[in-house]
């Protein structure tokens, strides 16, 4: 729908009585116009959504069922309980695949995106340990499959990047704050 036929099918709508300043045509205009900024588009809706639930049922895996495979990316300079590290590494997950399904207006949108991307970043290094320390977890009993595992990890980045539109709403805060100066 583009914003021309929003506009006109707007102005053909009668203002409601008792002269209510937001009952206008184009006040609806602006408004729904709004409404599909928040969302965005369809397959970022649905890239949202698949990777929230990714996430949530990763986090959900840490704390259940896939513990003992989660404990074998824990690298083994990291200075804390290993079991402190699934348990508090998958209520992250719960909590981002929570906020990712939750969340739907920009910034906060692109805030949550940048978030997860940034903790795809942070974990990275256990898939590194896993892959170096040649630690069989999650079926990755080779070399081959745990190199092809890193090579997912940077689309999990561009994925959360991408699926909230971070990229826009940073380059527009840019560009509000260099005409501000």
């Amino acid at each position: 729908m583009s914003s021309g036929i929003v506009a006109n099918a707007a102005n053909q709508l009668q203002p409601r009585r008792g002269g209510d300043p937001r009952a206008g045509p184009a006040w609806l205009a602006r408004t729904v116009l709004r409404m599909r900024e928040r969302s965005g588009s369809k397959v970022r809706i649905a890239g949202q959504v698949a990777l929230g639930s990714v996430l949530a049922f990763a986090g959900v895996s840490h704390l259940t069922f896939a513990r003992e495979d989660f404990r074998a990316q824990v690298p083994t300079w990291v200075p804390l309980n290993t079991d402190f590290v699934v348990i508090a590494s998958g209520v992250v997950e719960i909590a981002l695949g929570s906020a990712l399904l939750a969340t739907w207006v920009q910034p906060r949108r692109a805030l949550v995106g940048a978030v997860a991307a940034t903790f795809f970043v942070a974990v990275f290094p256990g898939n590194i340990a896993q892959f170096a320390g040649h630690r069989n977890a999650f079926g990755l009993d080779s070399d081959v499959k745990r190199f092809v595992r890193l090579l997912f990890q940077p689309a999990l980045v561009a994925w959360a990047i991408g699926a909230t539109d971070v990229r826009r709403v940073v380059t527009a805060a840019n560009r509000a704050r260099s005409v501000r100066r």
